[in-house]
């Protein structure tokens, strides 16, 4: 009932904005998926939102780059169920690679379960409904590939990815020199991602990753050192609205600086590790 109550709201609201010339997002309210365009049907997806994202993209790729289009590739910046709920069926349908972290493969492979999500991390209504959240992995077999260990991504150059574990073992974020826009994926979130009201109204509020399914602090503290090293410009998380010039730098300060008091829990499963 929970992941039905979340699939309907993300359906009923899902919209799709150009943030930059060659850059859309695709909104689910619960979750936000990229797509990057390098030439007129030239493209490559990142992240897939949930099960019921499939037919809003398939849509929303089919009026801008014509029936039958299809991306160069799907990259994951992890395999949580907000991220990869419609992989298995776009990857087929459109049979193209899908790559992501080596360290992600396992759980894109049917080799590996997630820990389920910590009620207990806040008392927000997301947070509490955490631990009924997927969190087996998928299998999708031959078309999940390790991104190349150079750092570039297959289908976008000029990209980056760039290792932000913490809240998965695997999770990535993308980044680009030239105009140093970082997609974030959860590694950073712009809304309190914990309470149903904030994801629903997106208010702004400096924050972590989602903090009912981070099990290791350390690391996502170390991943956000790195993000504020890179001096983005303009960053688009999963999880909020994009954010960019002084906001943004002054956000990354704020959260840097202030990480124990704004993004770990007070209490939870995780915190002693």
């Amino acid at each position: 009932m929970i992941n039905q109550l979340l699939k309907i709201i993300s359906k009923i609201a899902a919209s799709t904005d150009e943030v930059l010339p060659d850059i859309l997002i695709l909104k689910f309210t619960i979750v936000n998926a990229f797509i990057i365009r390098m030439a007129e049907k030239k493209w490559v997806l990142i992240d897939t939102g949930l099960e019921n994202s499939y037919e809003y993209i398939m849509m929303e790729t089919e009026e801008r780059f014509g029936e039958g289009s299809r991306p160069e590739s799907i990259v994951l910046t992890h395999g949580h169920f907000d991220h990869t709920g419609s992989v298995l069926r776009l990857a087929e349908r459109w049979n193209v690679p899908v790559y992501a972290h080596p360290k992600e493969l396992p759980y894109l492979t049917g080799k590996k379960n997630y820990p389920q999500g910590d009620p207990s991390a806040d008392e927000g209504l997301v947070a509490k409904m955490s631990s009924a959240f997927p969190h087996h992995s998928i299998d999708l077999g031959f078309r999940a590939a390790a991104l190349p260990s150079d750092g570039s991504i297959p289908g976008i150059p000029g990209w980056q990815w760039i290792y932000t574990p913490g809240h998965t073992e695997g999770h990535i974020s993308l980044f680009r020199e030239r105009d140093k826009t970082l997609i974030a994926g959860d590694a950073v979130t712009t809304t309190k991602q914990e309470s149903f009201l904030s994801v629903l109204t997106q208010k702004e509020q400096i924050k972590g990753p989602p903090a009912y399914l981070t099990p290791d602090w350390a690391l996502a503290k170390e991943s956000i050192d790195l993000i504020r090293m890179l001096n983005p410009k303009v960053m688009l998380p999963s999880h909020g609205k994009p954010i960019s010039g002084n906001e943004l730098r002054e956000h990354l300060r704020l959260l840097t600086e202030n990480f124990y008091e704004i993004a770990i829990p007070e209490s939870g499963r995780y915190i002693e590790h």
